[in-house]
């Protein structure tokens, strides 16, 4: 039986994304994410351009990842409305390249009220209809008592982020 869970547990590690925190200085940090999709590079694409339908509610201003949205050309916004009128601008895509990376500049969460910034970048890599995602997050800037403190949180709530995003490319619903 032991041998049994161990065998599940190493096939369920082989699809599962893979991620960690690269570095962590009280400056800044990089977190960075990878894993195989079953999808072709276009559809993995398309996909991150629609947060609404992979994003978790839970790590919005509003409530609902339904107010979510990403226009992903140099310029576009990462934003999300809010109640009243109100809108965040999470983030500007500063690079778009169909089928092969998107890269956004600002700050997530809690940085925007501090002072760092960072680039969120997805590089993709298809081959025989299947694509590597890498996600990678770098920010630096002065929070108080370090950035080195916030990085292993950012990285989980990216990597929850990243893990939705991949059951919505392979099995076209929400997580």
């Amino acid at each position: 039986m032991k041998h049994l869970l161990l065998a599940a547990a190493l096939a369920l590690a082989a699809t599962a994304a893979q991620g960690e925190v690269i570095d962590a200085q009280p400056n800044g940090f990089e977190v960075k994410r990878t894993a195989l999709l079953n999808a072709p590079a276009d559809k993995v694409y398309a996909a991150l351009s629609q947060p609404s339908q992979w994003w978790n509610k839970d790590h919005t201003w509003s409530g609902s990842a339904a107010n979510l949205s990403l226009a992903p050309m140099a310029g576009g916004c990462f934003c999300e409305k809010l109640p009243n009128g109100g809108s965040v601008l999470h983030m500007t895509v500063v690079y778009a390249q169909p089928g092969q990376g998107l890269r956004l500049f600002g700050g997530l969460g809690p940085l925007q009220m501090s002072g760092p910034t960072g680039h969120l970048g997805w590089t993709l890599a298809e081959k025989d209809g299947k694509t590597t995602l890498t996600q990678t997050y770098d920010a630096g800037g002065y929070m108080k008592g370090g950035l080195d403190k916030i990085a292993p949180v950012v990285d989980q709530v990216l990597g929850e982020q990243f893990d939705r995003l991949k059951v919505y490319v392979e099995s076209g619903k929400a997580p």
